[in-house]
């Protein structure tokens, strides 16, 4: 099945997919569930058609321990294969500078709200984090872009990042992101799968608010989407610009989430029929662009060139 025509099936309407977020840990190790804890989207998916009068999926993908990565090596390769590039978030996005961020570090976010770079955790195999801009056009501002792909060492853990990620966004609705870059007014909302319009990930999770910037200027429209399925954790962010709508800057990031999510499940779930290397098509032919972030890394917050800012 094509790529387009998974996403009809699973129905991921721009409108709806802005609502998605992450709810809670679904299973206890990479690519297994706890006995008697299906995701809420098992039954509901295999229960009914979807609402648009399409077949629903038949049953609850689930990880194949045989395909989850185990080795940092391994996760690597998972990540670059996953990771989107400029082309899915539109003809009009370029790489920013630097591209991707120093992949032996990430960011968290302090008790003070403020985001701050640290080494991987033990539960991460590997992390990656690409920056990318629309540049200014039309009279319109600029859009800043990124997309984050990680790989942690069980479905648990990945699950414990999403809790963490929905505790820290209801803690801190205003973030500072680096110094002269803030978010404010962040809301966040969570559905676990079968919920709402989730039929592509165990978890999601959305933010979204204001971003602001002493160079920039602002405030504008902000947006952050992370999802999960099994170890797998993708995310995608982006910052609006002068006249740029809150639509606009939602709306791109539609088809590269949805697009790493049905990547991560193609290559770490035994496809229908046995083998085969599914029809996903996440990563860009890119290469690893190996630009070191300066004052960012990869990880958790809207992440920008130079630090961790959507601003």
């Amino acid at each position: 099945m094509t790529y387009e025509g998974r996403v009809r099936r699973w129905g991921v309407p721009a409108a709806l997919l802005s609502m998605l977020c992450a709810g809670g840990a679904t299973a206890c190790d990479s690519g297994s569930e706890p006995e008697g804890k299906k995701s809420a989207g098992a039954s509901s998916s295999a229960s009914a058609d979807t609402p648009d009068g399409g077949p629903a999926p038949s049953e609850t993908p689930k990880p194949d321990p045989e395909r989850v990565p185990r080795t940092a090596a391994q996760a690597r390769q998972l990540i670059a294969d996953v990771i989107v590039g400029p082309k899915q978030f539109g003809p009009e996005a370029v790489r920013a500078t630097p591209y991707e961020s120093d992949p032996a570090r990430w960011t968290v976010l302090g008790e003070n709200c403020a985001w701050q770079t640290e080494d991987l955790p033990d539960d991460v195999l590997a992390t990656r984090t690409r920056y990318l801009e629309v540049p200014p056009a039309d009279g319109k501002g600029s859009i800043r872009l990124s997309a984050t792909v990680t790989v942690h060492r069980t479905t648990v853990d990945a699950a414990w990042e999403q809790a963490r990620m929905l505790e820290e966004a209801v803690g801190c609705p205003e973030q500072t992101l680096r110094a002269g870059e803030r978010l404010t007014g962040l809301t966040s909302m969570a559905l676990a799968r079968g919920e709402g319009a989730n039929e592509t990930s165990d978890d999601s999770l959305s933010e979204s608010g204001e971003c602001v910037s002493d160079t920039r200027g602002g405030p504008y429209p902000y947006s952050w989407y992370q999802s999960t399925f099994g170890p797998v954790v993708v995310s995608v962010s982006a910052c609006g610009g002068e006249k740029r709508s809150a639509e606009e800057v939602g709306d791109i990031t539609v088809e590269p989430l949805v697009r790493m999510m049905i990547e991560a499940e193609d290559k770490i779930t035994v496809p229908d029929g046995g083998d085969g290397d599914g029809d996903g098509d996440g990563g860009d032919g890119d290469g690893d662009g190996k630009a070191a972030d300066p004052d960012g890394a990869a990880g958790r917050s809207p992440a920008a060139p130079g630090g961790q800012g959507g601003a």
